[in-house]
């Protein structure tokens, strides 16, 4: 089942964003073939999600992705392309998608689509995701990160100490650590961003 959501950002109030977020899914290796032959039924970002931190994180791509859209400055082939290449901390697409969409090992799912009615989009992704939907929240999203591979990705060093997979450092305040890795990961991309 899909626990489907749709969103306006303030800025794009015309361009609704439906996002679904799924954990123990077990045809990923399917969705990632849909992508790579270019199924025009599967037009979405499909995101690990265990390299997301927020819902703020995966919202910035997405509007820097439609900005980019807009403008008629995308550098991938469509708008979903480039919500995964604008979660990149640098400028190498295939490196991207290696890192934050979708392969066969991904487990838990973040999938955005842009525009459309949110009743189909619903429906197709009950039909194409073998998994349990999930609500698209904060706390949802903190058992899913990968801390340490987050700070791999965006080159974070001094982690503060024994954050795993799904544990946001229990120790510590598990909420500041992942508002400064938030605060990391956007200042990331938008420095990417700015030296476009």
């Amino acid at each position: 089942m899909s626990l489907l959501q749709t969103i306006h950002l303030e800025h794009l109030p015309t361009t609704p964003i439906h996002i679904a977020l799924y954990r123990n899914v077990t045809n990923a290796s399917f969705l990632q073939q849909q992508l790579l032959t270019g199924n025009t039924d599967f037009e979405y970002a499909f995101i690990d999600a265990s390299v997301i931190v927020s819902r703020i994180h995966v919202l910035s791509a997405a509007y820097r992705a439609i900005n980019a859209l807009h403008s008629h400055r995308l550098r991938s082939r469509n708008v979903h392309s480039e919500i995964v290449f604008s979660l990149s901390p640098n400028n190498n697409i295939a490196e991207s998608f290696r890192r934050f969409g979708v392969t066969a090992a991904t487990t838990n799912l973040l999938v955005v689509k842009v525009g459309g009615d949110g009743e189909e989009v619903r429906r197709h992704l009950e039909g194409a995701v073998e998994g349990e939907g999930v609500g698209f929240e904060e706390e949802v999203l903190a058992g899913m990160v990968d801390v340490g591979r987050v700070r791999k990705i965006y080159k974070l060093n001094g982690s503060r100490g024994g954050a795993k997979k799904g544990v946001a450092n229990r120790v510590g305040n598990e909420g500041e650590e992942i508002r400064e890795l938030e605060v990391s990961v956007l200042g990331a991309m938008a420095l990417r961003g700015a030296s476009n």
